[in-house]
């Protein structure tokens, strides 16, 4: 069952489409994923869906309630962790959980939300003396004290060092398994193939695609990477003549190319025929980066 649904969405500014005909659903129960690059259109998309900005055309539906004429109704449903977030230097943690629980008719009990979240022994730290991990634990926490049934989180982890980033991802998880939906938005490949159960690429204000993050790798032109330094200098003709060739890039006298296992068979074989050696070799599966920049640059054509 569909949880929320987006409609040919299209928001301007100024006369430039920011927004262009987006459309998605997004799944009860699972996580749903807005990746794209800055500019693409994506906060704005998710801003419409929490009833933050009116579309300029298109529907939007979350729980079958309009974000923008039922937007108090929305807020029963749907906890929003927004890109840009700050409270006030001198608020306590317990502070800022009691004054949020106190908007909501019928809050989560944020006691067990903060033990949940790693917050416990933080409730008398003001937000000021927080760090960049435990804040983005405390806006998590805020984000679900209303008990939603729907959290959008907008690109969560920026700022934040790997480690910290990494205890994030972990609580997202959590959160799904608790029966809460998740919408989120990011720009970094690693989180969404991690997360993302499925992914909306949004370039230009447009879908430009929108499957399971295996679903978009399989999508690459070049699916299957290997990489070698030769012991010898591999002639260029032999490398173009490759089946089913992709990219090829040189590099420091190291040979990057991308195709299909049948690329890299053809590579193996054309080194042992010419009887070259390829040192540091590596054959690795595309990631979700090398789907992106295929289909990036195929809206751009």
């Amino acid at each position: 069952m569909s949880v929320i649904e987006v409609t040919d969405l299209r928001k301007s500014y100024g006369g430039r489409p920011v927004v262009d005909g987006v459309s998605f659903a997004v799944e009860e129960g699972e996580i749903f994923g807005v990746l794209g690059p800055n500019g693409a259109g994506k906060t704005t998309t998710v801003e419409c869906v929490e009833g933050l900005r009116v579309p300029d055309a298109g529907r939007v539906r979350v729980a079958g309630l309009d974000p923008v004429a039922d937007h108090e109704r929305v807020t029963r449903v749907l906890g929003a962790q927004l890109q840009q977030s700050e409270l006030q230097a001198k608020l306590t943690v317990r502070e800022a959980l009691e004054l949020y629980a106190a908007f909501h008719t019928r809050p989560a009990d944020w006691r067990p939300l903060a033990e949940r979240l790693g917050l416990t022994g933080k409730l008398t730290t003001r937000f000021g003396k927080l760090s960049g991990g435990q804040k983005q634990r405390l806006f998590i926490a805020l984000a679900l004290i209303g008990d939603p049934r729907v959290v959008v989180l907008d690109e969560l982890t920026t700022g934040l060092d790997p480690r910290a980033r990494r205890d994030t991802w972990e609580l997202i998880e959590e959160i799904r398994a608790s029966g809460v939906t998740v919408l989120l938005v990011t720009h970094f490949m690693e989180e969404a193939q991690r997360l993302c159960d499925r992914i909306a690429v949004i370039d230009k204000g447009r879908v430009a695609a929108l499957d399971t993050p295996a679903g978009l790798v399989r999508r690459s032109a070049g699916a299957t990477v290997i990489s070698f330094t030769p012991s010898a200098p591999l002639d260029a003709r032999d490398l173009d003549a490759l089946p089913a060739l992709a990219s090829i890039e040189h590099r420091d006298g190291r040979v990057t190319l991308s195709g299909t296992d049948e690329t890299v068979n053809a590579v193996i074989t054309l080194l042992a025929r010419h009887h070259i050696t390829a040192h540091q070799l590596r054959v690795t599966d595309a990631t979700l980066d090398d789907a992106f920049l295929d289909l990036t640059r195929e809206a751009a054509a």
